[in-house]
């Protein structure tokens, strides 16, 4: 973990134009509680924006047979409107993933989350849009609520429960010659949290 908020702070430190920008470490609680890992550290580059790299890591292989292992890396820029790490903002993000995970299905056969018997394993490429309110109770601490929606472009092969690969996937019927690697496009929500973050260096007036 400490590794990881290392990286992070590295990545701000050679993108912003001086080091003794305002930047904060943070951690998404709302992850947490469901043992996913999601640091972020953002910095102040103007008076109305900000710059931030987060990563996440969903660590379990298998829950109830389901595989939901992935990794996530974002970058992005934030407007904020009142100033820069306070209040109301909207964000643009870019970044990659790689997944071993049995996608989950929304509001299907009845049911509002289900998923599928099938598994995949692959990567992706992501680009979205993001909105959320940043709130200081704290000379040093934060409380950061957020939702994102971008659209997903990701290649995989795809797997049958026994472990099998699926030789033949969707769309690949007619293809003279089996052709397991697949892809697909989706607009999806890739991101909420509530993270509770923390400046640890001090700020730059702008």
């Amino acid at each position: 973990m400490k590794r990881l908020l290392l990286i992070l702070v590295a990545s701000l430190t050679f993108a912003l134009p001086s080091a003794t920008a305002q930047i904060y470490a943070k951690l998404n609680a709302l992850y947490a509680v469901v043992g996913v890992v999601n640091p972020q550290v953002e910095a102040v580059v103007a008076p109305h924006s900000t710059i931030a790299v987060d990563a996440t890591f969903s660590p379990w292989r298998s829950v109830g047979g389901r595989h939901l292992f992935f990794g996530m890396f974002n970058g992005e820029y934030r407007y904020y409107f009142k100033g820069a790490t306070n209040g109301f903002y909207a964000a643009f993000n870019a970044g990659g993933m790689g997944f071993d995970i049995h996608k989950p299905q929304l509001f299907k056969d009845g049911k509002f989350l289900s998923f599928p018997d099938k598994y995949g394993k692959g990567f992706g490429l992501i680009v979205g849009l993001c909105a959320g309110y940043q709130y200081h109770f704290a000379e040093r601490w934060t409380l950061d609520a957020f939702l994102g929606v971008g659209f997903l472009r990701s290649w995989y092969n795809g797997y049958n429960p026994d472990g099998s690969v699926i030789m033949h996937p969707q769309g690949h019927e007619d293809y003279l010659h089996p052709d397991p690697f697949n892809g697909s496009s989706e607009i999806m929500p890739f991101k909420a949290g509530l993270s509770i973050g923390y400046r640890i260096f001090n700020p730059k007036r702008l």
